[in-house]
């Protein structure tokens, strides 16, 4: 893999229930609709699972997911492609941690924090 070794920890406060974080972090459907820059590609599993796997694109550059862990509130995914590395989300009420470790050429901090500030945006304006 060409690129960087690159690793990020972001911690955000979010106005939004533990159950509305996980709906948001392991239903593709709402996942898509927060995920900046992303399209996923057909056969996306309806609600991620430990086991599951789905692809998504950001431009021409696709990422391949498999989900190593997911829990009530934990999201762990193996990366490669485009990143080579993994993704792990925990949250609770009222936050939401994002940890991001991988090889890649794309600016991974940056595209982690747009895609916390989506989260919360998100999330805000479902609590309306």
């Amino acid at each position: 893999m060409l690129g960087n070794f690159q690793q990020s920890q972001l911690r955000i406060e979010i106005a939004a229930s533990a159950n509305a974080i996980h709906d948001s972090l392991l239903r593709p459907a709402q996942l898509e609709k927060w995920l900046i820059g992303q399209r996923f590609a057909p056969g996306t599993p309806d609600e991620l699972h430990t086991g599951s796997q789905f692809t998504t694109w950001t431009g021409p550059v696709a990422v391949h997911h498999q989900v190593d862990v997911a829990k009530p509130n934990c999201l762990r995914l193996l990366l490669n492609g485009g990143i080579d590395g993994f993704h792990e989300w925990y949250w609770g009420d009222g936050w939401v941690q994002s940890r991001l470790e991988g090889i890649s050429l794309l600016p991974l901090n940056l595209g982690q924090t747009l895609s916390l500030l989506s989260l919360r945006q998100y999330l805000t304006t479902q609590a309306k």
